[in-house]
């Protein structure tokens, strides 16, 4: 009779196309995305055998990591990288151009995520009249709200607004950002919700943003040990306002009044772990991971990026925020495990985007790399419209590498736009620091299937982007010898580590070239959702469970 009824189970089981005993994997019922500004891959590499068991090691061994992941788009800045991860598209489709650029319908500079029709919740400031209403495109936070009939929470946290508020989307319960100042708030906007909720409130009302002042920044171990980084007191770096050097211990008790008292927590890695510290109140107060819906939490961790700008890669200030910024990590995959269940929550780890060497360090070493003048570059280009039209008033804007033309001024000449942009293109060519100029009408009539060239056709928006656009040569910046930046299409702005962890996800590496806009598409096929609504990256199917 036994033999019978196993048999019976078996037939079933096959005719039905399921495996016999196998336990088909539930969704995780919290995923979190965490973005790391102006993180480099090679800092993975360069610290790894200093980094604990608990955190990127963690991740890295039970997880699947991409170690040839780019980004496939011009310009590599931040609201354009957080844009991108989450919708799973470039600025060609999703309309983040850059933090800020310059809007020929309104003839003035706008910020990504400014919106005066909204007020700030949180104080009395202006800062919190925000919202994602430039954004075009859905994002992968859009998409599991939507799957789940606006169900599940999803929350975006970050000391930048912008980091906050697009990773989380149009459908967010709420997005949360850092109001330093003399008054250290974690901020909202009335896009979201009419008032803070009892648990920011009470975190709001605690004093570990002042705690975290009150220690100056010395190194988590013995600077005799921080052999991956240069000479810690050098002319590459920068400074705080009222330092004498750059050399660590920084003496923030003493720096913070000349330093914009609270906004100094947004420059030292204590900023990471304060982040961090919110968003675990964040899982707690809203109860994420913890209803029968999947939860998101967006979270990026911006003192990397403030850390990064002023002392450039080789420094020891960034090796010491790494080294902490694993323990931060690793704090908060424990807290994870006991709060949301070991195997119940899925991870991706990435940045939004890299950063260029010091290019005086570069030079020091003599490796080519150069500083462009602005005031220059637009002096020259004035002298090309003056010469080839008579004028110095076809210029409306000069600003991210790209050229903006007054189409009423030049047709009232009797010439095209295009003619004035072609001339341009074809003199700006001799410009000492410009490496390729390219018309708005050639990428938009021109297929270029690899290389630079594609990289700025993803990046150009044929509404929003101007006429002429220009790439630099490459370990190019603009400004002071001191500290570095970003928003290139070269290897050093676009290659970032991407991570994926936990449920669902399976142990392994990959050398292929994957894209930064491949993430959203593989979460959505992870939850067995839709993609974003203008989705253009792939699945990155070897990181997936079957």
């Amino acid at each position: 009779m036994k033999n019978n009824i196993l048999f019976l189970v078996l037939y079933f089981a096959f005719f039905l196309g399921c495996k016999p005993l196998e336990n088909k994997p539930q969704k995780p019922k919290l995923i979190v995305g965490i973005v790391v500004d102006q993180m480099r891959y090679d800092y993975l590499t360069r610290f790894y055998d200093r980094y604990s068991e608990n955190g990127f090691k963690r991740i890295l061994k039970d997880g699947f990591s991409l170690e040839n992941a780019h980004y496939n788009y011009i310009p590599t800045y931040t609201a354009v990288g957080h844009s991108s991860i989450y919708t799973g598209t470039t600025p060609a489709n999703h309309g983040i151009i850059s933090n800020n650029w310059y809007d020929k319908y309104l003839k003035k500079s706008i910020y990504c995520v400014d919106d005066s029709t909204f007020t700030t919740i949180g104080n009395l400031s202006n800062s919190g009249k925000k919202s994602p209403y430039k954004l075009f495109t859905t994002t992968v936070t859009d998409q599991l709200k939507l799957a789940q009939n606006m169900k599940g929470k999803t929350i975006g946290i970050a000391i930048k607004d912008r980091s906050a508020i697009l990773p989380a989307g149009h459908t967010a319960n709420a997005s949360y950002w850092f109001y330093g100042n003399d008054a250290p708030k974690w901020i909202s906007s009335s896009f979201y919700i009419d008032k803070l909720p009892k648990w920011v409130i009470d975190f709001n009302n605690t004093n570990k943003a002042d705690d975290y002042l009150k220690q100056p920044w010395n190194t988590l171990y013995d600077i005799k040990t921080y052999t991956n980084s240069i000479i810690d007191n050098n002319i590459f770096e920068g400074k705080f306002t009222g330092e004498t050097t750059t050399s660590l211990p920084h003496d923030i008790p003493n720096l913070r009044a000349k330093n914009g008292n609270f906004n100094l927590l947004k420059s030292i890695p204590a900023g990471n772990t304060y982040t961090a510290d919110f968003a675990k109140a964040a899982i707690i107060g809203e109860n994420l991971g913890k209803t029968e819906y999947t939860d998101f939490l967006a979270v990026s961790f911006s003192s990397t990026d403030y850390i990064g700008h002023k002392f450039g890669p080789a420094s020891k200030e960034i090796e010491d925020t790494y080294l902490r910024f694993d323990k931060d990590l690793a704090d908060l995959l424990l807290f994870l495990d006991k709060q949301i269940g070991k195997d119940k929550y899925t991870i991706f780890l990435t940045a939004d985007h890299a950063a260029v060497h010091v290019p005086a360090y570069l030079q020091s070493l003599k490796i080519p790399a150069h500083y462009l003048n602005n005031t220059t570059l637009k002096e020259t280009i004035l002298l090309i419209t003056k010469k080839y039209f008579n004028s110095v008033e076809l210029i409306e804007n000069i600003s991210n590498y790209q050229i903006f033309l007054n189409k009423a001024k030049i047709e009232s000449l009797g010439f095209t736009k295009n003619q004035v942009a072609e001339k341009i293109a074809e003199e700006l060519i001799d410009f000492e620091g410009i490496y390729k100029v390219v018309t708005a009408k050639t990428l938009q009539t021109t297929h270029f299937s690899e290389g630079i060239l594609n990289s700025l056709q993803n990046g150009y928006n044929q509404k929003l982007s101007g006429d002429v656009l220009m790439i630099p040569y490459p370990a190019t910046l603009t400004g002071g010898k001191t500290g570095t930046s970003h928003g290139s299409g070269y290897s050093y702005d676009t290659h970032v580590p991407i991570i994926f962890y936990g449920n669902g996800i399976k142990k392994g590496v990959s050398k292929k070239r994957y894209d930064i806009i491949d993430i959203a598409p593989t979460i959505a096929n992870l939850l067995k959702i839709e993609a974003p609504n203008s989705a253009t990256g792939k699945i990155v199917e070897e990181a997936l469970l079957k």
